[in-house]
């Protein structure tokens, strides 16, 4: 097998993991008789620093044409001060954005030999940790209208959350397939007690889960589910929420293990 990999190193601790990355490939590589054609691309601060602008043409054209992407870190204090448009992490939205990568997988496995350097106390990490959080990753407030503006003398921000249902369709689809091949249990996370976009979330997950009779289905709050995370993290399976929630409690997650 011969497949042609977009390799961008990014910023920060991004490029000593992606030099370990690329080692553990070439080992696959040697093992199963695969050839794997790295191609290197700039992207975040040290395109920036390159060549002005967070993505190149360039480097956006490889990744599409590539089988794959592997991707380090980007960003850092350094580049801060950059226009919103031009901001490290805005790489990485367009990179999704143009690469149709609406399934974010995340799993949050507890292995023995790091069990003490969990925060979590001995009593809740003996039922162990192993659960999925699929997150959506180009909707939500993150792909939003973005606007700064002066109205009756005060500066006023606000970010666009919008989701439309087939994107929460396509998310959710996804989660109760990954069910299917474990326990059998979806915990969709929202806030639907105060958005409209979550109330929708809600509805459609629920008429997708009527074509995974054998997945069961519950639904909870966005606060309670941080909570629960780390006073009972056992009990969840699969986690299933939108973009800007799954980027929080993913980061939660991989702290507790």
């Amino acid at each position: 097998m011969q497949k042609t990999i977009a390799v961008i190193r990014g910023d920060g601790i991004g490029p000593e993991i992606i030099t370990q990355a690329l080692k553990v490939l070439d080992v696959i590589a040697q093992k199963y008789n695969h050839t794997f054609v790295y191609k290197e691309v700039l992207a975040g601060g040290c395109a920036i620093d390159a060549c002005g602008e967070c993505l190149p043409k360039e480097s956006l054209e490889i990744c599409k044409q590539s089988d794959s992407v592997l991707l380090g870190a980007v960003g850092g204090p350094k580049w801060d001060n950059q226009p919103s448009h031009n901001r490290p992490e805005k790489a990485l939205l367009q990179i999704r954005k143009e690469l149709g990568l609406f399934a974010n997988i995340r799993p949050a496995l507890l292995l023995p030999q790091l069990q003490s350097a969990s925060p979590l106390k001995e009593e809740i990490l003996k039922k162990g940790i192993d659960f999925i959080i699929v997150r959506e990753l180009i909707g939500g407030v993150y792909f939003g209208e973005h606007k700064t503006q002066e109205i009756a003398g005060e500066v006023v921000a606000s970010d666009d959350m919008r989701y439309s249902a087939s994107q929460i369709e396509s998310i959710a689809r996804v989660a109760f397939q990954i069910a299917r091949g474990r326990e059998k249990q979806v915990v969709s996370v929202d806030k639907a007690n105060v958005l409209d976009t979550s109330r929708l979330w809600r509805k459609v997950t629920e008429e997708v889960a009527k074509d995974y009779p054998d997945v069961n289905l519950t639904h909870m709050y966005v606060d309670n589910a941080a909570m629960q995370i780390c006073r009972a993290p056992w009990q969840f399976d699969v986690i299933l929420t939108e973009n800007m929630f799954g980027d929080i409690l993913s980061d939660e997650a991989s702290v507790i293990t």
